[in-house]
């Protein structure tokens, strides 16, 4: 997918040459990202105006432009920090000379304080070219404009990365919609699980399985490029780490070991996995250097210690051990030196995960036979709980590290996707075929 410069943008649809450029405005129209559900913004997506009324493999300009629209809606909906409004409330239409001069007055009518619109045009290769605006109705100035060149099938991409422009003009923060969501997908009964790798964009469409669930999966991993996953499969009741080419299909385990191996993650350049391999009845973590193929061990205390991530710049790992008594969080150098417990909140702390962000550690509290969710800051500080549900675990962050998914199972066995906003704030669940668990975000997409 191509970003089109500013100029470019205009020439696209020659009705919209014709009508000047605006700069962006430097207006102070702005979400604050830390009030959750408190006030989300008001804001009017009406559907996207068809620059020439051209026909595509996926439908025409004008039925692309409906869909646009609301899987633009739906995803700045879904971050909590904002409200769409009902377009049974707009007063006015947007066709393709309104993009560039939005009738400000009927968007004040109805109480919209921010508006995205634009138009989506075939393109003589059989492509689209999807122009999105954003304007600050009060101030009544644009302050955001992207234009996406991709093919048909794209058009949700398209809508996602426009989603995006406008969550990070209007919150600061960059988005994260234009990414997926690997997991494990779950059937069957409780004593005879059948377990599968499935793949979807981060809403929920274009969801696709992975594996056929012959062999059990846990704990499926984006590589930082996207284009790899790395899994714990048992396979003849023997867990292995396997890497999963996602534009082939291609499997391969990871290294010919004699142990077990369990709980994979990339390294920050993708160069190297970090895993836990349990010899001689101890479980210590090593890492794995995927083109060299050597190992080198990096925690030798007795107990298990498990679940490795890295953080943001691969200079420290946070990890859990039990080798004080009880699951706790550890964090240690990249070479495995320093190791010392950041987790002393009540009950035990498992499955920490480090923020793209680098500034909080995710990780699982068990205590009182539940699980919630909670974050703590790199040095142990600043505990507290996001969630507390009867089996909240498996810990992801979102690509901006503003939203953490997470998998929920209930007392009677059933498990679903979740997420929450760092906050603690705009719980919600994800739509998924059959029950889930073991979600991973991954980075946005390029």
């Amino acid at each position: 997918m191509r970003l089109i410069p500013l100029a470019l943008l205009l020439a696209a649809a020659p009705a919209l040459a014709q009508a000047p450029a605006a700069p962006p405005a430097a207006g102070p129209l702005r979400v604050d990202i830390n009030a959750g559900l408190m006030q989300p913004m008001p804001i009017a997506v009406p559907a996207f105006a068809p620059g020439n009324g051209g026909a595509t493999e996926a439908g025409t300009t004008t039925a692309l432009g409906e869909r646009a629209a609301q899987v633009i809606a739906n995803d700045l909906k879904s971050s909590g920090l904002f409200r769409p409004l009902d377009p049974a409330a707009f007063t006015t239409t947007v066709g393709v000379d309104d993009v560039l001069h939005p009738d400000y007055p009927a968007w004040r009518t109805i109480a919209a304080q921010a508006l995205v619109t634009g138009t989506v045009s075939a393109n003589p290769d059989g492509g689209i070219t999807l122009a999105c605006y954003a304007y600050d109705v009060f101030a009544g100035a644009e302050i955001a404009r992207q234009g996406f060149v991709t093919t048909a099938a794209g058009w949700r991409r398209a809508a996602h990365k426009c989603a995006d422009l406008v969550y990070a003009r209007l919150t600061g923060e960059s988005g994260y919609f234009d990414s997926r969501i690997v997991y494990v997908s779950e059937t069957g009964a409780r004593t005879k699980r059948i377990k599968r790798l499935a793949i979807m964009d981060q809403d929920g469409a274009g969801h696709r399985f992975l594996t056929s669930g012959q062999n059990l999966v846990l704990t499926p991993r984006f590589a930082p490029a996207q284009q790899t996953i790395t899994y714990m499969s048992f396979e003849n009741n023997r867990p292995r780490v396997w890497l999963y080419t996602l534009g082939s299909g291609r499997q391969e385990a990871v290294g010919q070991f004699a142990a077990m191996t369990f709980a994979p993650r990339f390294s920050p350049d993708g160069q190297n996995l970090i895993l836990s391999m349990a010899v001689g009845g101890n479980t210590d973590i090593y890492r794995f250097n995927i083109q060299t193929r050597q190992t080198t061990r990096l925690t030798t205390g007795p107990g298990i210690d498990t679940s490795p991530s890295y953080s943001p710049d691969g200079s420290k790992i946070v990890f859990e051990s039990d080798r004080g008594g009880s699951q706790q969080v550890y964090l240690m150098n990249e070479d495995g030196s320093g190791q010392s417990r950041i987790s002393f909140g009540e009950g035990r702390s498992a499955s920490p995960v480090w923020s793209p962000r680098g500034d909080y550690i995710a990780f699982t509290r068990i205590g009182a036979g539940r699980f919630g969710i909670g974050v703590m800051r790199p040095d142990g500080g600043g505990e507290r709980l996001l969630t507390n549900g009867y089996q909240d675990e498996g810990a992801s962050w979102s690509p901006n590290g503003r939203v953490i998914l997470f998998s929920r199972s209930e007392r009677n066995g059933r498990s679903a996707l979740w997420s929450v906003d760092i906050s603690g704030l705009n719980e919600r669940r994800l739509a998924t075929p059959l029950d889930a668990s073991d979600p991973a975000w991954s980075p946005l997409l390029p």
